[in-house]
């Protein structure tokens, strides 16, 4: 998985893909959601952000401190390499593809798990599932042409 899947900077560089492109998002309707994102990496240093989804873009990407997650609709936990399957294959081939996808790595639960406090909040992750998924997808735009 590309090093900056595991920095902060390059989820601000996904939401300020999707905030340049909001026609892209149209079809997909608008959003109200925050979404915690936690990749466990071995060693311990986890990369926790919010993702806070606002309309056709994403308002908000912050740090989340340890248990911060609960503040938010809903939460994705997950191994690096579980969510650098998902990267690699974007770049690979434009868009997650297959058992690669955001919603099969959380429905079959043993990789990427969806949690929360409320079930109404873990809905809503399947509601806006494509939405974070193409937000997920911009991964391909971002990444360096090959040589």
């Amino acid at each position: 998985m590309s090093d900056r899947a595991n920095d902060l900077a390059f989820y601000q560089d996904l939401a300020d893909l999707m905030n340049g492109h909001p026609d892209q998002y149209e079809t997909l309707g608008e959003v109200d959601f925050t979404l915690g994102v936690v990749m466990a990496a071995e060693g311990g240093s986890d990369l926790r952000l919010r993702l806070r989804f606002e309309d056709l873009g994403c308002a908000d990407v912050s740090p989340l401190s340890e248990g911060g997650e609960a503040s938010c609709d809903c939460w994705l936990e997950g191994d690096t390499d579980s969510w650098g399957e998902m990267f690699d294959d974007i770049t690979t081939n434009g868009r997650a593809t297959g058992r690669r996808t955001i919603n099969s790595l959380t429905l079959v639960g043993d990789r990427i798990d969806v949690r929360g406090d409320d079930p109404m909040g873990v809905d809503k992750f399947f509601r806006f599932n494509q939405t974070i998924q193409q937000f997920f997808d911009g991964a391909a735009q971002l990444a360096p042409a090959s040589a």
